[in-house]
């Protein structure tokens, strides 16, 4: 459908790969007691928590594979937004589907630990990575191109957009609410589409998109 990259898209992509390597190169260098993880996002009453981590969280990854995977799907699927509102309004759609990601994981771990017997050491276990902003795209890519076919590689079948995110959004929500021990902030992943859900649904009542 596109015929290159967009602007944003490709930055952001750069930015990813950068902070990955550049981090993972100086995480345990003596001379800079530098530990990467100090850009993930704590719970704000961690010791570790610093309020960089709101905006820095969004551009780490825990290795290669989350790196990818979260890029190529930013490669897929961000493109077509950033032709329809333009680099400026993709840029505060991303950014707001991140923050929104973080603030349902943040949300949801408060409510563990205070309601439901959650381990006080949550507030020591970080999150990072641009899952949530990239959540917030394939639910934007849904709404705006609903009937766009997909062709998944497992299963190898051909699925219309607005069916592929509900299926992958009904997952998440099994997954996060089964209290699976994957090691992935799901209520993040449901937080960021959730966000991105409204901020359309926010434009379009003001006429904006």
């Amino acid at each position: 459908m596109f015929d290159r990259l967009t602007d944003a898209v490709k930055h952001l992509i750069i930015l990813n790969v950068i902070m990955y390597f550049g981090t993972t190169l100086l995480n345990g260098n003596e001379a800079l007691g530098f530990n990467r993880l100090i850009l993930a996002a704590f719970y704000p009453t961690s010791d570790f928590f610093h309020v960089w981590q709101i905006a820095t969280h969004m551009f780490m990854h825990a290795d290669l594979s989350h790196l990818f995977f979260n890029m190529f799907a930013l490669f897929m699927f961000g493109p077509a937004l950033e032709y329809r509102w333009g680099t400026k309004r993709f840029l505060q759609f991303y950014i707001f589907s991140g923050l929104g990601a973080l603030g349902l994981h943040l949300l949801v771990k408060f409510i563990e630990m205070n309601y439901l017997g959650g381990p006080r050491n949550y507030i020591d276990v970080p999150m990072l990575g641009a899952s949530g902003a990239v959540f917030g795209v394939l639910a934007g890519y849904a709404m705006k191109y609903p009937n766009s076919v997909i062709q998944l590689l497992i299963p190898p079948i051909p699925l219309k957009a607005k069916y592929f995110i509900l299926i992958y959004i009904g997952l998440e929500l099994f997954l996060g609410f089964g209290k699976f021990s994957t090691g992935i902030a799901h209520f993040a992943h449901l937080g960021g589409a959730l966000a991105g859900f409204l901020l359309i649904l926010f434009w379009e009542k003001t006429g904006r998109t």
